[in-house]
């Protein structure tokens, strides 16, 4: 009996303890994730802000639902328009493809106030998307004015935004047009440029921000389509999934991934912070399969390490330049993106 009974009370003793800091830590983290919830926003709306910063920045108090902050950046954003229907045009007159990510907030306002001012500034940047001049002979959008390039950005900073208008046909032919330019199907990864006129890479790297970029979009896009287009659902699915496959194959055990994804360079953030969103969305939507979620969860915790105490989220691809460590809205506004479409699929 006596050998019996010793295991029985040290087992009993272990699984209270284990009981107690299980439940100790499920109250620490939920307090953390509020409190370095709001530190991040405001850290966000705090920083200055480019066009699609301005935008990704939006859809972020989208992602949480913060109206009230979003009708303010929706606001500015249409003050802040061109003659020509660009949106939030703040030092970055050469913008072209940038421009288009702030659709989605000020289609939002549109939907939450009713004021058509918001309506009519969402068709000025799409008709300025649509003009012949803004795209290549092949109908892809250019990024900006300063040379014929397509960079992998613009997979999120047009395409999506082209399906909220209901303009499917277009959000496809941009995903396609840049997968056709961009992708390696080697690495399933996308570089980051291409120069039209040498048809080289302007950059041959595979940049964590722009696979995470079109990652993020793809999975955007995938759940506006509407069930009648469930063959091209399917195709975005694929694509969607094969460069999660891509980028997760060069995660790092830290949970995050070098900034030029195959290349040691400096462990990045954003990317992370990126993916972990469209997981979450595409396993909240159905589409994807919850054998992500571990994966997902461990980039969700290499990101929430990487925030300092003003709710800056540290080590991402630093604004304005995008080649070092430090911090930028993006970062900011994905990590938003990532914890409001975590708690989505918790409830």
């Amino acid at each position: 009996m006596k050998t019996l009974k010793f295991p029985l009370v040290l087992t009993t003793i272990i699984l209270i303890f284990i009981v107690q800091n299980l439940a100790a830590r499920k109250t620490v983290i939920k307090e953390c994730n509020d409190i370095t919830l709001e530190k991040v926003k405001t850290a966000m709306l705090c920083m200055q802000r480019y066009s699609w910063e301005q935008g990704v920045a939006m859809q972020a108090l989208l992602e949480i639902g913060d109206s009230s902050n979003l009708l303010i950046m929706a606001r500015e954003s249409v003050q802040r328009s061109k003659p020509d229907g660009r949106l939030s045009m703040v030092g970055s007159d050469f913008n072209i493809g940038d421009t288009g990510v702030n659709g989605a907030g000020v289609l939002a306002a549109y939907k939450i106030t009713g004021d058509e001012k918001y309506k009519k500034a969402a068709q000025g940047q799409y008709d300025y998307l649509k003009k012949a001049d803004s795209k290549n002979i092949k109908g892809v959008i250019y990024h900006n004015n300063k040379g014929k390039e397509i960079f992998s950005d613009n997979m999120f900073m047009v395409a999506p935004f082209m399906a909220q208008m209901g303009d499917y046909d277009e959000a496809l032919h941009q995903v396609e047009g840049i997968r056709t330019l961009l992708w390696n199907r080697d690495k399933k990864l996308f570089h980051h440029i291409k120069t039209e006129e040498t048809g080289k890479y302007g950059d041959p790297s595979f940049w964590g921000g722009g696979n995470g970029w079109c990652a993020a979009a793809m999975a955007q896009i995938i759940n506006i389509l509407p069930a009648e287009r469930m063959a091209e659902k399917q195709k975005l699915i694929g694509y969607c999934t094969e460069v999660l496959d891509g980028c997760i194959a060069n995660q790092l055990q830290s949970g995050l991934f070098y900034d030029k994804i195959t290349e040691p360079n400096f462990e990045e953030s954003t990317l992370a912070a990126m993916l972990a969103y469209t997981i979450y969305t595409g396993i909240k939507a159905g589409w994807l399969n919850s054998s992500y979620l571990v994966t997902a969860n461990e980039m969700r915790a290499g990101v929430y390490s990487k925030v300092d105490k003003y709710g800056l989220l540290q080590g991402a691809s630093a604004a304005p330049t995008f080649n070092s460590p430090g911090t930028s809205p993006e970062g900011q506004a994905f990590f938003l993106m990532m914890e409001g479409s975590f708690r989505k699929l918790k409830k």
